[in-house]
Protein backbone atom coordinates (compact mmCIF):
# COMPACT_ATOMS: atom_id res chain seq x y z
CA UNK A 1 0.00 0.00 0.00
CA UNK A 2 1.59 3.32 -1.37
CA UNK A 3 0.22 5.57 1.13
CA UNK A 4 1.42 6.57 4.51
CA UNK A 5 -0.83 5.51 7.87
CA UNK A 6 -2.49 8.37 9.34
CA UNK A 7 -2.23 6.44 12.79
CA UNK A 8 -0.51 2.75 13.47
CA UNK A 9 -2.26 0.66 16.60
CA UNK A 10 -4.41 -1.86 17.62
CA UNK A 11 -8.32 -2.45 17.44
CA UNK A 12 -9.79 -4.32 20.09
CA UNK A 13 -12.85 -5.70 20.89
CA UNK A 14 -13.26 -7.61 23.97
CA UNK A 15 -10.20 -10.12 23.93
CA UNK A 16 -10.25 -10.55 19.88
CA UNK A 17 -7.17 -7.73 19.37
CA UNK A 18 -5.63 -7.11 15.58
CA UNK A 19 -2.69 -4.49 14.69
CA UNK A 20 -4.15 -1.83 11.95
CA UNK A 21 -3.24 1.19 10.39
CA UNK A 22 -5.70 4.23 9.45
CA UNK A 23 -5.25 6.05 5.72
CA UNK A 24 -6.97 9.54 5.34
CA UNK A 25 -10.31 8.57 3.08
CA UNK A 26 -9.89 11.87 1.41
CA UNK A 27 -7.65 14.26 -0.69
CA UNK A 28 -7.48 18.17 -1.59
CA UNK A 29 -4.67 17.54 -3.93
CA UNK A 30 -6.43 19.24 -6.81
CA UNK A 31 -7.86 21.83 -5.48
CA UNK A 32 -6.01 25.18 -6.66
CA UNK A 33 -3.40 26.53 -3.24
CA UNK A 34 -1.67 29.70 -3.67
CA UNK A 35 0.88 31.40 -2.31
CA UNK A 36 1.97 34.73 -0.58
CA UNK A 37 3.91 37.09 -3.16
CA UNK A 38 5.02 40.62 -2.82
CA UNK A 39 3.98 42.23 -5.78
CA UNK A 40 6.82 44.87 -6.31
CA UNK A 41 9.46 42.14 -6.31
CA UNK A 42 7.47 39.16 -7.57
CA UNK A 43 9.51 37.00 -4.68
CA UNK A 44 7.76 34.21 -2.60
CA UNK A 45 6.98 35.31 1.14
CA UNK A 46 8.62 33.23 3.65
CA UNK A 47 7.18 33.13 7.50
CA UNK A 48 10.00 33.05 9.29
CA UNK A 49 9.00 32.35 13.15
CA UNK A 50 10.35 35.56 14.94
CA UNK A 51 11.22 36.12 18.53
CA UNK A 52 10.39 40.14 19.38
CA UNK A 53 13.20 40.12 21.43
CA UNK A 54 16.08 37.46 19.70
CA UNK A 55 14.70 38.48 16.12
CA UNK A 56 14.09 34.85 13.63
CA UNK A 57 14.59 32.13 15.36
CA UNK A 58 14.79 28.17 14.03
CA UNK A 59 11.19 26.21 13.92
CA UNK A 60 12.82 22.98 15.39
CA UNK A 61 14.26 24.81 18.44
CA UNK A 62 10.49 25.97 19.68
CA UNK A 63 8.06 24.34 22.12
CA UNK A 64 4.60 25.11 22.36
CA UNK A 65 2.66 26.57 25.36
CA UNK A 66 -0.40 26.71 27.08
CA UNK A 67 -1.54 30.13 28.47
CA UNK A 68 -2.25 30.07 31.90
CA UNK A 69 -2.66 33.73 32.69
CA UNK A 70 -1.42 36.79 31.00
CA UNK A 71 1.88 36.32 29.11
CA UNK A 72 2.74 33.27 31.53
CA UNK A 73 2.51 29.61 29.92
CA UNK A 74 3.29 26.29 30.76
CA UNK A 75 5.67 24.61 27.95
CA UNK A 76 5.70 21.39 26.41
CA UNK A 77 8.25 19.81 24.01
CA UNK A 78 7.53 16.18 22.11
CA UNK A 79 8.83 14.29 25.06
CA UNK A 80 5.95 15.58 27.32
CA UNK A 81 3.30 14.73 24.46
CA UNK A 82 4.63 11.20 24.71
CA UNK A 83 4.40 10.71 28.60
CA UNK A 84 0.59 11.13 28.55
CA UNK A 85 -0.14 7.97 27.14
CA UNK A 86 -3.58 6.80 27.41
CA UNK A 87 -4.98 3.45 25.99
CA UNK A 88 -6.50 5.06 23.08
CA UNK A 89 -3.22 6.39 22.20
CA UNK A 90 -2.44 3.18 20.42
CA UNK A 91 -5.36 0.95 20.27
CA UNK A 92 -9.28 1.47 18.86
CA UNK A 93 -11.03 -0.46 21.96
CA UNK A 94 -14.45 -0.98 20.88
CA UNK A 95 -17.11 0.43 23.94
CA UNK A 96 -20.46 -0.22 21.70
CA UNK A 97 -23.19 -1.13 19.50
CA UNK A 98 -25.45 1.46 17.87
CA UNK A 99 -27.96 1.96 14.66
CA UNK A 100 -26.69 4.30 12.02
CA UNK A 101 -29.35 6.17 12.14
CA UNK A 102 -28.67 6.97 15.91
CA UNK A 103 -26.09 9.16 15.17
CA UNK A 104 -27.24 12.75 14.10
CA UNK A 105 -25.24 13.34 10.53
CA UNK A 106 -24.03 17.11 12.36
CA UNK A 107 -21.57 14.44 14.35
CA UNK A 108 -20.04 12.65 11.24
CA UNK A 109 -16.25 14.33 10.87
CA UNK A 110 -12.97 13.06 9.01
CA UNK A 111 -13.09 9.52 6.95
CA UNK A 112 -10.16 7.07 7.80
CA UNK A 113 -9.91 3.86 6.26
CA UNK A 114 -8.82 0.92 8.17
CA UNK A 115 -6.80 -2.01 7.03
CA UNK A 116 -5.28 -4.83 9.38
CA UNK A 117 -1.16 -4.92 9.29
CA UNK A 118 0.52 -7.59 7.38
CA UNK A 119 0.34 -10.84 9.58
CA UNK A 120 -0.88 -12.54 12.26
CA UNK A 121 -3.66 -9.59 12.78
CA UNK A 122 -5.66 -10.49 9.36
CA UNK A 123 -7.59 -13.31 10.90
CA UNK A 124 -8.81 -11.21 13.71
CA UNK A 125 -9.26 -8.64 12.13
CA UNK A 126 -11.84 -10.91 9.52
CA UNK A 127 -13.32 -12.05 12.66
CA UNK A 128 -14.34 -8.49 13.61
CA UNK A 129 -15.59 -6.87 10.66
CA UNK A 130 -17.74 -10.42 9.50
CA UNK A 131 -19.07 -10.37 12.92
CA UNK A 132 -19.85 -6.08 12.63
CA UNK A 133 -21.44 -6.72 9.06
CA UNK A 134 -23.69 -10.07 10.27
CA UNK A 135 -24.97 -7.54 13.03
CA UNK A 136 -25.70 -4.45 10.93
CA UNK A 137 -24.40 -2.37 13.54
CA UNK A 138 -21.75 0.67 13.70
CA UNK A 139 -18.82 0.19 16.20
CA UNK A 140 -18.44 3.04 19.02
CA UNK A 141 -14.73 3.33 19.95
CA UNK A 142 -12.13 5.72 20.22
CA UNK A 143 -8.44 7.04 19.82
CA UNK A 144 -5.72 9.98 20.55
CA UNK A 145 -5.12 11.23 16.88
CA UNK A 146 -3.41 14.48 16.21
CA UNK A 147 -2.67 15.31 20.07
CA UNK A 148 -6.78 14.89 20.83
CA UNK A 149 -8.82 11.97 21.81
CA UNK A 150 -11.84 11.45 19.63
CA UNK A 151 -15.01 9.31 19.39
CA UNK A 152 -14.73 7.44 16.34
CA UNK A 153 -17.67 5.42 14.31
CA UNK A 154 -16.66 2.14 12.58
CA UNK A 155 -18.61 0.49 9.85
CA UNK A 156 -17.56 -2.24 7.35
CA UNK A 157 -16.77 -1.32 4.01
CA UNK A 158 -15.75 -4.48 1.25
CA UNK A 159 -12.42 -6.00 2.82
CA UNK A 160 -11.90 -3.63 5.49
CA UNK A 161 -13.69 -0.73 7.69
CA UNK A 162 -14.25 3.26 7.64
CA UNK A 163 -13.43 5.45 10.93
CA UNK A 164 -15.69 8.32 11.05
CA UNK A 165 -13.77 11.02 13.92
CA UNK A 166 -17.40 11.92 15.41
CA UNK A 167 -17.56 15.55 16.56
CA UNK A 168 -17.17 16.04 20.23
CA UNK A 169 -20.77 17.18 21.84
CA UNK A 170 -20.33 20.45 22.66
CA UNK A 171 -19.00 21.10 19.05
CA UNK A 172 -22.20 21.10 17.84
CA UNK A 173 -24.19 23.84 18.00
CA UNK A 174 -27.81 24.20 19.09
CA UNK A 175 -30.45 24.49 16.16
CA UNK A 176 -32.87 26.34 18.58
CA UNK A 177 -29.93 28.98 18.46
CA UNK A 178 -30.66 29.72 15.04
CA UNK A 179 -33.99 28.44 14.07
CA UNK A 180 -36.12 29.94 16.68
CA UNK A 181 -36.39 33.35 14.93
CA UNK A 182 -37.47 31.80 12.05
CA UNK A 183 -40.81 33.50 11.64
CA UNK A 184 -43.96 30.80 11.59
CA UNK A 185 -45.32 30.71 8.20
CA UNK A 186 -48.47 29.06 6.84
CA UNK A 187 -47.64 28.09 3.79
CA UNK A 188 -50.14 28.02 0.65
CA UNK A 189 -51.55 24.32 0.27
CA UNK A 190 -51.08 24.54 -3.86
CA UNK A 191 -47.79 25.93 -4.17
CA UNK A 192 -46.61 23.13 -1.45
CA UNK A 193 -47.71 20.63 -3.92
CA UNK A 194 -46.62 22.38 -6.94
CA UNK A 195 -43.01 22.37 -5.25
CA UNK A 196 -43.70 18.64 -4.50
CA UNK A 197 -44.26 17.64 -7.92
CA UNK A 198 -40.93 19.66 -8.72
CA UNK A 199 -38.83 17.60 -6.09
CA UNK A 200 -40.46 13.93 -7.88
CA UNK A 201 -39.62 15.64 -11.07
CA UNK A 202 -35.66 16.03 -9.66
CA UNK A 203 -35.51 12.82 -7.81
CA UNK A 204 -32.35 11.07 -8.58
CA UNK A 205 -29.53 8.49 -7.48
CA UNK A 206 -26.96 10.37 -5.83
CA UNK A 207 -23.76 10.46 -7.90
CA UNK A 208 -21.07 12.20 -6.76
CA UNK A 209 -18.71 11.83 -9.94
CA UNK A 210 -21.23 14.39 -11.41
CA UNK A 211 -20.05 17.42 -9.02
CA UNK A 212 -17.02 19.50 -10.52
CA UNK A 213 -16.15 22.36 -8.67
CA UNK A 214 -17.06 25.32 -10.57
CA UNK A 215 -15.17 28.12 -8.72
CA UNK A 216 -11.66 25.74 -8.43
CA UNK A 217 -12.33 25.14 -12.23
CA UNK A 218 -13.21 29.05 -12.82
CA UNK A 219 -9.95 29.73 -10.96
CA UNK A 220 -7.85 27.75 -12.94
CA UNK A 221 -9.12 29.53 -16.04
CA UNK A 222 -8.58 32.88 -14.75
CA UNK A 223 -4.97 31.60 -14.13
CA UNK A 224 -4.35 30.83 -17.88
CA UNK A 225 -6.08 33.58 -18.88
CA UNK A 226 -3.39 35.52 -16.76
CA UNK A 227 -0.40 33.15 -17.96
CA UNK A 228 -1.25 35.05 -21.81
CA UNK A 229 -1.64 38.84 -20.32
CA UNK A 230 -5.29 38.84 -19.80
CA UNK A 231 -7.44 39.99 -16.71
CA UNK A 232 -8.84 36.76 -16.67
CA UNK A 233 -12.42 37.97 -15.46
CA UNK A 234 -15.37 35.40 -14.03
CA UNK A 235 -18.41 36.49 -13.91
CA UNK A 236 -21.92 35.51 -12.86
CA UNK A 237 -25.10 37.52 -12.12
CA UNK A 238 -26.91 36.96 -8.74
CA UNK A 239 -30.18 35.69 -8.69
CA UNK A 240 -33.07 37.90 -8.07
CA UNK A 241 -35.05 37.12 -4.30
CA UNK A 242 -38.41 35.83 -5.24
CA UNK A 243 -41.41 37.76 -3.43
CA UNK A 244 -44.69 37.19 -2.35
CA UNK A 245 -46.04 38.22 -5.45
CA UNK A 246 -44.23 36.71 -8.19
CA UNK A 247 -43.55 33.14 -6.18
CA UNK A 248 -46.20 30.73 -7.45
CA UNK A 249 -45.64 32.49 -11.56
CA UNK A 250 -42.14 31.20 -10.03
CA UNK A 251 -42.97 27.53 -9.15
CA UNK A 252 -45.50 27.42 -12.40
CA UNK A 253 -42.45 28.23 -14.68
CA UNK A 254 -39.82 25.87 -12.41
CA UNK A 255 -42.60 22.82 -12.74
CA UNK A 256 -42.68 23.46 -16.60
CA UNK A 257 -39.06 23.90 -16.56
CA UNK A 258 -38.26 20.29 -14.72
CA UNK A 259 -40.70 18.66 -16.59
CA UNK A 260 -38.71 19.76 -20.42
CA UNK A 261 -35.65 18.54 -18.78
CA UNK A 262 -36.96 15.17 -17.67
CA UNK A 263 -38.27 14.58 -21.11
CA UNK A 264 -34.76 14.68 -22.11
CA UNK A 265 -33.55 12.59 -19.34
CA UNK A 266 -32.81 9.60 -21.33
CA UNK A 267 -30.14 10.68 -23.46
CA UNK A 268 -28.35 12.45 -20.42
CA UNK A 269 -28.52 8.81 -19.00
CA UNK A 270 -26.98 7.34 -21.70
CA UNK A 271 -23.97 9.90 -22.09
CA UNK A 272 -23.69 9.20 -18.39
CA UNK A 273 -22.38 6.05 -18.58
CA UNK A 274 -19.22 6.73 -20.65
CA UNK A 275 -15.87 7.28 -19.29
CA UNK A 276 -15.33 10.93 -17.96
CA UNK A 277 -12.78 12.71 -20.40
CA UNK A 278 -9.60 12.92 -18.95
CA UNK A 279 -9.60 16.80 -17.93
CA UNK A 280 -5.93 18.68 -19.19
CA UNK A 281 -3.67 19.33 -16.42
CA UNK A 282 -3.88 22.91 -15.96
CA UNK A 283 -0.33 25.27 -16.35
Amino acid sequence: MAARPTWQGHLKLSLVTCPVALYTATSSASHVSFHLINPETNNRIRMVPTDPDAGPVERSDLVKGYEVSKDEYVLFDDADFEKVRLESTRTIDIEQFVDEDEIDRLYWDDPFYVAPEKGVGAEAFAVIRDAMRAAGKIAIGRLVLRNRERQIALEVRGKGLVAYTLRPHEEVRDADDYFDDIPTVKADKDMVDIATRIIAQKEAEFDPTRFKDRYDEALKEMIKAKQKGGKGLVEAPEPDDTNVVDLMAALRASLKGAAGSERKAPAKKAAAGKAPAKRKKAA
